[in-house]
């Protein structure tokens, strides 16, 4: 199949086109930017934000993967824009190109009374997906951990320099972890297969971990004994609405932690992966293997 990929350059995204391009389907990514020639792809650019940009992206393709997301907010890449904005203009320009078949990612905790923003503009985005009368399956991963994630590895390197690791809140929000590989691999193999269509697949490991918990298996992984400081909700709260309003403005870049990071920190970010994994047959890789393949050069 000729598949489009949107967010292809992002961490989920390399990983779903190195398994697209392994199940031998040929690949179209767009992207404002050309991407590196070893990804194997044809290249148009364009932006979901600017629907004018896509028509050509979706000329002879059988099937959209569309990834783009973001956790934090700059200027216009709000989450109402990205999420939802930027799903509608896909879904319009798949069907105005006769495209049929769209796979979507959403995100575990995603339901339209959350107190996130974020989860509640991914709700939106999924209606949007479930009305747009084209063949579809959206997938809601956990905490996706990998080379070049953006905690496991976080608080890797941030061990190697502090002598503490900070927590927000008391660390007893559970988490399951699941690792990019595999859900790149329910990406991939969900494109060919008709049973999954019109349904809705959590994507997470089948081990719960409380916040607490998961800093102790990276520790142990890199070797090494670190304290926590568990930062109360309120001075995280403060901290974040610190951050939303210095970062962007003095380095034009969005917030690392934010005000709808804290609040979904606050509930449980689990869920059930036996559908997927016995519609696509695989085993979630176990989180203490896992994190031991790739944190060895974080370690060192």
């Amino acid at each position: 199949m000729r598949i489009l990929v949107t967010g292809a350059s992002g961490f989920v995204g390399r990983a779903v086109v190195t398994q697209l391009r392994a199940s031998g389907h040929d690949l179209r990514i767009l992207s404002r930017r050309r991407p590196a020639p070893e990804c194997g792809a044809d290249w148009s650019a364009g932006s979901i934000l600017e629907p004018d940009s896509l028509s050509q992206a979706f000329i002879g393709v059988d099937a959209v993967v569309h990834l783009v997301g973001i956790i934090s907010e700059i200027g216009g890449q709000t989450y109402e824009r990205v999420h939802v904005e930027g799903t509608v203009n896909v879904l319009d320009g798949a069907r105005s190109a006769g495209v049929s078949r769209v796979v979507h990612m959403s995100a575990l905790g995603t339901r339209p009374d959350a107190r996130s923003r974020y989860h509640r503009s991914k709700w939106e985005a999924e209606q949007r997906v479930r009305e747009s009368g084209l063949e579809w399956t959206i997938f809601r991963p956990s905490l996706i951990y990998g080379p070049g994630d953006g905690f496991v590895t976080l608080f890797a390197r941030m061990a190697r320099v502090s002598p503490v690791l900070p927590v927000i809140g008391p660390g007893t929000n559970q988490l399951q972890p699941v690792a990019v590989e595999d859900v790149a691999r329910c990406f991939a193999a969900s494109v060919p297969v008709r049973e999954c269509l019109s349904r809705t697949f959590d994507v997470c490991g089948r081990e719960r971990f409380t916040m607490d918990e998961v800093l102790t298996l990276i520790l142990e992984a890199t070797g090494r004994s670190r304290g926590r400081i568990h930062l109360p909700w309120a001075v995280a709260g403060l901290q974040a609405r610190a951050l939303e309003a210095l970062v962007p403005a003095m380095l034009g870049k969005a917030p690392p932690l934010n005000r709808d990071q804290i609040l979904m920190l606050q509930e449980d970010n689990i869920g059930d992966p036996e559908p997927a994994c016995q519609m696509f047959g695989f085993e979630p890789v176990r989180f203490r293997e896992g994190i031991r393949r790739f944190l060895a050069m974080v370690a060192d």
